[in-house]
């Protein structure tokens, strides 16, 4: 790293500052500072949505996976498949109830139809789930960072820290939002820089596809990953445990959900969402081409082999850019590897802080006027708590990439059960809500400790499905005897079918769209 490539990420990191102070100055409310005012444009929204879930990890693992990985190759196009159809089910049945109760945490609709009880269960759920995944995400990306930039483990995760609170703290939500949209386009510019390079060096992306082995060009892994036979990515287990993943993680993640409350009215929260279910796919193409010129330089360069440690093909990427990249546009790529990691962290800690303050602090803060200093001390307080984590946790999985989706996937099919049943089901109760809850993500620990032959991914759909099964036997057998009325919180399939008439188009050309990604899959 030379000074020239020091002094490009500095002017980087103290920019985005510097643009958390210009947003943050018109701060009023905690309102401001956790949904900026409901007044965001949707096409920010819908970039900065991506750019949480588009993190350093997926610059480096998914092309290594494409790459090098064993039982790797294009097969990861899988995980993209299910997207479009979980974005119907979020548009048509979650986002119109939050929006209409203008929502900021969105576990305040589960107190609002169940009782504060089961509100502060799953936002309890979302806390150590969320805070434990961001932990692992910043030590990971702290990792490839440190091989990149030459500098200490330690340093590398206080920098990700450091400064993802600082202008996290200042500027709120529309700091996250706006600066999400800026990491987006330097993400993008940076995997374009190294693919244009790498094609270079290997005389042109013609003879990539020749070169590319056999073994790794199915798109389609036709296993079901429910016994372990050496499926990497198993198309079954990718389609369905990848549709209620998705469902959940836009539609009851208090991460993603808040942007999604952040947007002007409820048809700019759905097309923010639309952005999100027709752009992924293209953006995943772009990492998988990105892991097929690599491995066409890998094959090219003894120089770059020897770097690149049997056990750690996710050096692949950071390798490549130390070799074959210019000083200063070196710098750029390492700036965008900082901007994914800063990316997943801003929106995980002003999630975090929102849901702490309006699910825990609030109902009990008498003086409302300081909800706003509160709300900024609780964005420090997890800031440094995902730090401290970052340090003491290690390796938990092959991949780094596995380790977060392992996380989430044991906690997201029952969160999503929770609030499917509570918008769909008359009849269930606190008691059968908590019960399916406690129920599903204890079945997907069993299913992770006790049946490893079990592809984590179904345990998306295993959660939400044991949860369902539970609420419904336990309303059965012990009904509801409440008094209060729960009709604005429960949806009438004929208030679906006159509310959402002007958007079956749009579900159209996304079932359409699903068709597509899967025909040209197969095709591959």
């Amino acid at each position: 790293m030379s000074l020239l490539d020091w002094s490009i990420i500095i002017i980087y990191l103290c920019g985005m500052i510097g643009l958390s102070v210009y947003l943050g100055r018109t701060q009023s409310d905690e309102e401001d500072y956790f949904v900026g005012g409901r007044k965001l444009s949707w096409w920010a929204v819908g970039l900065s949505t991506m750019a949480t879930q588009t993190s350093a990890i997926s610059f480096i693992s998914i092309p290594a996976f494409v790459a090098l990985k064993e039982g790797g190759g294009l097969t990861w196009l899988q995980y993209e498949l299910a997207v479009p159809l979980a974005i119907i089910m979020v548009m048509a049945f979650l986002i119109p109830f939050f929006r209409r109760l203008k929502l900021v945490s969105v576990y305040e609709y589960l107190e609002l139809r169940f009782g504060s009880s089961v509100r502060y269960l799953v936002s309890a759920v979302f806390l150590i789930s969320r805070g434990l995944g961001t932990g692992v995400g910043v030590y990971a990306s702290g990792i490839i960072l440190s091989v990149c930039l030459g500098i200490p483990l330690w340093l590398t995760i206080l920098i990700i820290g450091v400064v993802t609170v600082i202008y996290d703290t200042i500027g709120g939500i529309t700091a996250v939002v706006y600066s999400d949209v800026i990491q987006m386009v330097v993400l993008i510019s940076g995997i374009l820089i190294c693919i244009f390079y790498a094609a270079e060096f290997v005389g042109g992306l013609d003879d990539v596809w020749a070169s590319f082995p056999e073994a790794r060009r199915l798109a389609i892994d036709p296993s079901s990953g429910l016994r372990g036979a050496g499926a990497s990515v198993p198309f079954w287990a990718f389609l369905f445990g990848g549709f209620f993943l998705y469902s959940s993680y836009y539609g009851t993640d208090q991460s993603q959900v808040q942007r999604e409350l952040s947007a002007a009215t409820t048809a700019d929260t759905k097309k923010s969402l639309l952005l999100n279910g027709f752009a992924r796919f293209p953006l995943t193409i772009l990492y998988v081409l990105l892991g097929m010129v690599m491995l066409t330089v890998y094959q090219k360069s003894p120089e770059l082999i020897e770097r690149i440690p049997y056990d750690k093909p996710d050096y692949l990427v950071p390798q490549f850019i130390l070799l074959f990249l210019p000083q200063g546009l070196r710098a750029v790529i390492f700036a965008s590897l900082l901007s994914a990691a800063m990316s997943s962290l801003d929106s995980a800690l002003n999630s975090l802080s929102a849901a702490t303050v309006h699910d825990f602090i609030a109902p009990r803060l008498k003086n409302k006027d300081r909800l706003l200093l509160v709300s900024k001390l609780t964005t420090v307080c997890w800031g440094i708590l995902i730090t401290v984590f970052a340090f003491l946790v290690g390796d938990i999985s092959e991949t780094v990439i596995e380790s977060i989706n392992k996380i989430g996937s044991a906690f997201y099919g029952p969160i999503l059960a929770a609030f499917i049943v509570g918008v769909l089901s008359k009849t269930a109760t606190v008691r059968s809500i908590i019960a399916a809850i406690l129920t599903g993500v204890g079945f997907n620990l069993l299913l992770w400790l006790a049946f490893p032959g079990v592809y984590w991914m179904w345990w998306n759909m295993t959660g939400f499905l044991v949860a369902v099964g539970v609420s419904r036997l336990v309303s059965f057998y012990r009904p509801s005897t409440r008094t209060k009325d729960i009709s604005p919180y429960v949806l009438r399939g004929s208030n679906l079918l006159k509310e959402e008439r002007r958007w079956w188009p749009t579900y159209a050309i996304l079932v359409l769209y699903f068709c597509l990604m899967l025909t040209l899959l197969l095709t591959i």
